[in-house]
């Protein structure tokens, strides 16, 4: 009985709202109201990945988000640089790599976001490109892309900056504009709050100048762009994710990006601190660099995190985070982003701390009153 509560760094809750929304009749995609729909929405999506420029968007999952900001940059034989911050950073390169780019992947211990310095390293005159994970899901660490960004800048580099923020858009703090992102990836299923099914490249002038030779087409930018000058699409869109959408793009205004970004802040906050207070570690090992969208923990020696995953599940209806390649059975996830508050956080940080427990993991007691205590205002 009761709510499942979903706390995997994506898909999210969807709100009972967004819901209704996307519950509309469908409309006819080529006719007048879904033409002001889109150019609404299209503006409305500049807002939230501070842009002027253009945002496609795409009836995709994030990867194909991915392909669409390689193959309309760069062409074959083409050298990309890209830091391994974890699981998502790594099957971005395989990517790459089958697209025919010659991949310099700089390794990571999967604890840390990108090194600028590393990075600029590597910036040889044949780089075309920079690929940087803003938010590793896999891992709760968070890369610096304004770093990275001066980095590049002090090399005097004309490489493109590709930049994945699935799971940090509409959660933390990002600006595509002001920190000289070329292609922000982004998706619907996280911060955005919405069901699976969106993908979104916000582009640069430089990227929309650059035009690749890597074969594309459902995934080329131009025909969309120039379709949705008049709020259409050269393909079906999905007309009742795009309802969704707006109405989340509404709810992120209402609350003001400022106070959804420090919202997200606190929670993480809060949970890093039931984390510590439980004597367990963080995954994410610099301070600069954690995540507000999610908390990895690490297990102790001897204990699988998948099987205190499943003991939860099961006995109490939540679902976690599974851990991702190498970190398999070693980490569990908390998901502490898009449609959430203090009290969810409080029943998540709740269900985590009995199922500990209740799995025999050795544990202090009072993790997540220590949360609470930091939730209600003290320290």
């Amino acid at each position: 009985m009761g709510r499942h509560f979903l706390q995997i760094p994506g898909p999210t809750n969807v709100p009972d709202r967004v819901l209704r929304a996307i519950a509309q009749p469908t409309i006819d995609h080529r006719g007048p109201s879904f033409a002001r729909l889109a150019l609404e929405l299209l503006e409305r999506l500049k807002v939230v990945f501070r842009t002027s420029g253009p945002v496609v968007v795409y009836p995709s999952s994030g990867t194909g988000a991915w392909e669409a900001a390689l193959v309309n940059t760069l062409s074959p034989g083409d050298k990309v640089v890209a830091y391994e911050t974890g699981h998502f950073s790594s099957l971005w390169c395989e990517m790459a790599a089958r697209l025919g780019l010659v991949v310099d992947l700089i390794p990571g211990d999967w604890r840390h976001g990108a090194d600028p310095g590393a990075i600029a390293e590597h910036l040889t005159p044949d780089v075309a490109a920079v690929m940087v994970v803003h938010n590793e899901t896999s891992t709760g660490a968070r890369s610096r892309v304004p770093e990275i960004r001066d980095a590049i800048d002090r090399a005097g580099h004309q490489a493109l900056l590709l930049v994945d923020t699935i799971s940090s858009l509409g959660s933390m703090d990002y600006r595509h504009d002001e920190w000289g992102v070329d292609v922000t990836v982004g998706c619907s299923q996280k911060g955005l709050m919405l069901p699976p099914g969106m993908g979104f490249n916000a582009v640069s002038e430089k990227a929309l100048a650059h035009r690749g030779r890597l074969p594309r087409s459902y995934w080329g930018w131009e025909p969309i762009i120039a379709a949705n000058r008049q709020g259409f699409f050269p393909y079906t869109p999905p007309t009742n994710l795009l309802y969704g959408l707006r109405e989340a793009l509404i709810m992120l205004e209402e609350e003001g990006l400022e106070a959804v970004f420090a919202r997200h802040d606190r929670h993480a906050e809060a949970t890093r601190r039931a984390v510590r207070g439980w004597g367990l570690e963080v995954l994410c090992a610099d301070e600069r660099e954690h995540s507000s969208s999610l908390t990895a923990v690490l297990m102790p020696d001897g204990h699988d995190a998948d099987a205190v995953r499943r003991l939860i599940l099961e006995r109490y209806d939540m679902s976690l985070g599974t851990g991702l390649g190498r970190l398999a059975g070693h980490v569990f996830r908390i998901g502490h982003l898009g449609y959430f508050n203090d009290l969810m956080l409080a029943g998540t940080l709740s269900g985590v701390e009995m199922g500990l427990s209740a799995a025999g993991v050795p544990i202090k007691e009072g993790g997540t009153r220590t949360a609470l205590a930091y939730l209600e205002g003290g320290e």
